[in-house]
């Protein structure tokens, strides 16, 4: 027999395996969400945008652009707190990729398929609040100081209603498992934006944008205010990791809306088996495409506003509709 030992050894390699194979996926795909966010802003606002790079079309421009950054300098200013200061750019990076191991690209294709998956995927979500704060505390500067601390109102704001629309998905399908999310879907046949969490999809995907602090969310950062918030004194890799970590984000919360609101990779008539990342892949794009125009469409709101829109509407309306739900589900 095969000792125990040596089964759980198996286990966590084959595990670290996935997840290393699913984080060099998604690292990959984001060379086309980079690319997509120049070329549209370009189109929106009628000038030419990435052509040269890589020859006509400019596709080449999110490589040529990671490479312009590993030249630069890394610098870290005399008054900040150094290993804070080095830390907090990986934190958020890690906690971002780390929301990809619990998305299922197809039934079998997921590097684990928790029981409590979307809880998962909110707790390690939040982590990314103690990356931004250190970041902005410990660069030693009152700029970047205060972006850490709009941040920190701003993700504590919206945590609230991103995790109430949840726990409607949750109630209506019966489980918290990502994969499970997905087959309640498949079972009534329309995805939960149809069938009856068209209000929750909304709240999500509003609370999602203040998370990633895209516009019009995007006080922490405030270039007209803050210079650059929390980024300023960044530069370097250090720079591009937060950078990556924004894209990163972008397909991640793309990828668990999907999962939870749009039927996942199940899509009708399709074999999930054989089809399942396509179809997922195809509706990350959709909706990383609804992130790019809203964030080149829409200013900038106000602190008071955006923490009006938080408390005053999208909580008290998340909360009616976990209601309803709750009573559909009783019902019948």
């Amino acid at each position: 027999m095969i000792p125990l030992v040596a089964l759980e050894i198996n286990f966590y390699l084959l595990l670290t395996l996935k997840i290393l194979a699913v984080t060099g996926v998604m690292l990959t795909g984001l060379l086309p969400v980079i690319l997509g966010e120049l070329k549209i802003g370009a189109h929106m606002q009628s000038r030419v945008g990435p052509y040269y790079a890589g020859g006509r079309w400019g596709w080449a421009q999110p490589m040529a652009d990671g490479l312009k950054f590993f030249q630069k300098e890394d610098l870290v200013p005399a008054a900040a707190d150094r290993q804070v200061y080095k830390l907090a750019p990986y934190l958020l990076m890690v906690s971002t990729l780390a929301l990809f191991v619990v998305i299922p690209f197809s039934p079998n294709l997921i590097a684990a398929d928790l029981d409590l998956g979307i809880f998962f995927a909110l707790a390690i979500s939040s982590l990314s609040t103690l990356g931004v704060l250190m970041a902005g505390w410990s660069s030693g500067n009152k700029y970047s100081l205060i972006g850490g601390l709009r941040a920190a109102a701003q993700i504590i704001a919206y945590e609230l209603p991103l995790v109430l629309a949840v726990i409607g998905v949750v109630i209506q399908a019966g489980t918290l498992s990502m994969v499970g999310i997905v087959e309640a879907q498949i079972e009534m046949g329309v995805p939960f934006l149809i069938g009856g969490q068209v209000v929750g999809f909304v709240i999500f995907f509003l609370a999602s944008l203040a998370e990633l602090n895209r516009t019009p969310f995007d006080l922490p950062i405030a270039e007209s205010e803050l210079v650059m918030g929390y980024l300023t004194e960044y530069s370097g890799f250090r720079f591009t990791a937060f950078f990556m970590a924004e894209y990163a984000g972008i397909v991640a919360v793309s990828a668990i809306a999907s999962t939870l609101f749009l039927g996942g990779y199940g899509f009708w008539g399709l074999d999930s088996t054989v089809f399942g990342p396509i179809v997922l892949a195809a509706k990350v794009g959709i909706l990383a495409f609804l992130m790019i125009w809203i964030r080149w469409t829409w200013p900038r709101m106000r602190e008071d506003q955006l923490q009006t829109l938080a408390w005053k509407w999208l909580i008290p309306i998340s909360l009616v509709n976990i209601m309803v739900t709750a009573a559909f589900k009783v019902v019948f």
